[in-house]
């Protein structure tokens, strides 16, 4: 059957239609890799159906609204993702340290517990960032050492040891020292008598013996070197007699060492005494003379120095 020209271009036309679109098919989908340049060129309601990094954050806010890329999670690699800087922490998804203290935003949340928006979170006069790499101390505490200066005092201002509640080693710490008006770095300061010499006497007998002279005079040494100290003396007799005669025996006893004090050069105004008697335990058995009555130990006199200072070496 013969078919005319126009019949023909007609069904060549009609084939290369059904070709066209047959290779054209469905619409492309993403590049690979996923660009930006690709991203920009979409609509602005693709962008906001879209959250290409997974972030939870839409295509179109990281691009439009917070600047941040759509690309990346976590634009500033701070260990925080895009969406808890802006919608959970309220740091910048710009800057690794919203607060410039030297710890990146991700660590001060979920290593140290800092604020990511504080560069002092404890207020103690040191940033986070100083605290946790230059000094040791806790950033969350403005006291580490528990000593009653804060951080920022120690470091800045005093010398002291923020780890060290007694920088001087001298039994009182930091703070007692600065209420006191010592030098916290200054081990004799403030000059301190831990303990006096206790003497003890012959059976009957209130005299001072000549080893026991010594002891006392070690004692008006310390005294006279540290004059803010007083003393007291607490006399005592052993268990040998009655209670009249003992009571006393121990006050001759305290009255013949504050008078040595005195006779070498402790103002009598810096002296307290007392006879106590009988000694408030007695001697066991094993601890008695063997050549006399009673118990040397017990026939004693004791010096206590009188602390001037609020404050005791470790208390």
């Amino acid at each position: 059957m013969f078919k005319s020209p126009t019949y023909l271009f007609i069904g060549l036309l009609a084939s290369v239609l059904v070709f066209q679109a047959c290779g054209t098919g469905e619409p492309e989908g993403d590049p690979d890799p996923l660009t930006l340049e690709y991203l920009m060129s979409l609509s602005d309601e693709e962008l906001m159906e879209r959250d290409s990094d997974g972030d939870e954050l839409s295509d179109y806010d990281e691009i439009y609204v917070y600047g941040t890329d759509p690309l990346a999670p976590d634009t500033d690699e701070d260990g925080l993702t895009d969406y808890e800087e802006v919608n959970t922490y309220g740091t910048d998804p710009l800057n690794s340290d919203s607060d410039d203290d030297g710890i990146s935003d991700g660590d001060e949340v979920n290593v140290y517990g800092t604020d990511p928006l504080s560069a002092d979170t404890d207020g103690d006069g040191i940033s986070d960032g100083e605290e946790v790499d230059n000094y040791g101390t806790d950033p969350l505490d403005p006291d580490s050492d528990g000593d009653g200066l804060s951080d920022g005092e120690e470091v800045n201002e005093l010398g002291t040891d923020p780890l060290d509640p007694d920088s001087d080693g001298d039994g009182f710490t930091d703070g007692q020292e600065i209420e006191m008006g010592s030098d916290p770095l200054d081990s004799n300061d403030p000059p301190y008598i831990e303990e006096l010499n206790t003497i003890n006497f012959d059976f009957d007998k209130s005299d001072i013996r000549d080893g026991d002279a010594r002891k006392l005079s070690e004692n008006v040494d310390q005294l006279m070197e540290v004059e803010a100290f007083r003393v007291r003396v607490d006399a005592y007799t052993d268990h040998i007699g009655g209670d009249q005669y003992n009571q006393r025996l121990s006050l001759r006893r305290a009255n013949a060492v504050v008078n040595f004090y005195k006779d070498n050069g402790i103002a009598e105004d810096r002296i307290e005494y007392r006879g106590l008697g009988k000694a408030p335990v007695e001697c066991a058995e094993a601890e008695k003379d063997s050549d006399t009555p009673g118990c040397e130990k017990n026939r004693r006199a004791e010096s206590h120095p009188l602390n001037p200072y609020p404050f005791s070496p470790g208390n």
